[in-house]
């Protein structure tokens, strides 16, 4: 059904022709006439893997994640949140919320019929992936969570959170630059430690070029694809994620229902698997230690080298890890 009340750009599929270590088909689905893209890669028939990503990122996140799933003999599907990806982008700010993320994956796992699922969350998929499992626990199996986290009585937003919402506020650093003069690309080629900021971002605030690696630039590139030559109004989705953030926008980040859904997961008989990037100061190891003590049978890994967007850096040692606890 299409709901022509909502304007939204759609990325050429030319931008993402050429994207390193990418090669896989895209899968679409329609929510009220908005376009939501994909991944399904594996036997269908398989166990599945749901590989929720946060913010800016998209499905390109788990690319190394998904053959070595893949070969052990899952069916991995990695959706794009609407904003994001290959996914229609809506333009308007008030469209965006966490509820409504949280229900278009609804919408995604039972069109497709999803179960005997594994998931796997980190930044904003924690929020949106696991209300899932909190509401429809009998389509899973096994929760893997590395660095997020579900609103909750108490829980203290870190210094780096709070630096997160405010440099996306107007004025801030983010809002003003951010695609302007560096793009979302850049700035994961430096939170990914491929780059430095002196080399990555500050030439290009004074008018010069960056200066990256051929795998800094090719990262650089996927993370951009998705919104290049778009605009401001295609970067909709990613300017509000940090805008929703409970601890800014109670109602937007959906924080009541966040509260219900950590107490379900913290009760949760599901195996759970915690992956912790431990060189993250937004979701930090003690938080995430804190977690999982709340959750007696749960397992723990931690990489002492991998920051907040650890699927990229470190997937293949995610998968194996995982593969392991998953036997």
């Amino acid at each position: 059904m299409t709901d022509p009340t909502v304007p939204f750009l759609r990325t050429p599929d030319a931008n993402f022709a050429e994207l390193a270590d990418y090669p896989f088909a895209p899968h679409y689905l329609d929510i009220d006439g908005l376009r939501m893209h994909y991944l399904d890669e594996g036997p269908a028939e398989g166990p599945v893997a749901l590989l929720v990503h946060g913010m800016p990122t998209w499905s390109y996140l788990y690319r190394s994640i998904i053959p070595p799933l893949v070969a052990a003999g899952y069916r991995c599907i990695a959706p794009d949140h609407l904003g994001f990806g290959r996914s229609d982008k809506p333009t308007d700010q008030a469209w965006y919320g966490i509820a409504r993320h949280t229900t278009n994956l609804t919408r995604l796992i039972e069109t497709l019929d999803l179960r005997q699922m594994m998931i796997f969350v980190q930044d904003w998929g924690g929020p949106t992936g696991l209300a899932q499992v909190a509401t429809m626990p009998d389509r899973f199996e096994r929760l893997v969570i590395m660095n997020t986290w579900l609103h909750h009585d108490g829980y203290e937003y870190t210094p780096g959170i709070r630096r997160w919402i405010e440099q996306n506020l107007p004025g801030g650093l983010f809002r003003d630059h951010v695609p302007e003069r560096f793009g979302w690309g850049s700035l994961m080629a430096v939170a990914t430690q491929r780059a430095t900021p002196q080399d990555a971002l500050f030439p290009l605030l004074t008018g010069g070029s960056a200066t990256l690696s051929p795998e800094a630039d090719a990262v650089r590139c996927a993370y951009d694809a998705p919104f290049a030559g778009l605009g401001e109004a295609g970067v909709t989705g990613p300017r509000q994620f940090p805008l929703s953030i409970p601890a800014h926008d109670h109602a937007r980040g959906n924080g009541d229902a966040q509260v219900q859904h950590f107490a379900a997961i913290c009760a949760t008989r599901l195996p759970v698997h915690f992956v912790w990037g431990l060189a993250d100061d937004v979701f930090t190891g003690e938080w995430g230690r804190r977690w999982r003590s709340l959750i007696p049978h749960a397992t723990w890994a931690e990489f002492d080298d991998a920051g907040h967007f650890l699927q990229d850096t470190h997937g293949e040692r995610i998968a194996a890890e995982v593969l392991l606890h998953a036997r």
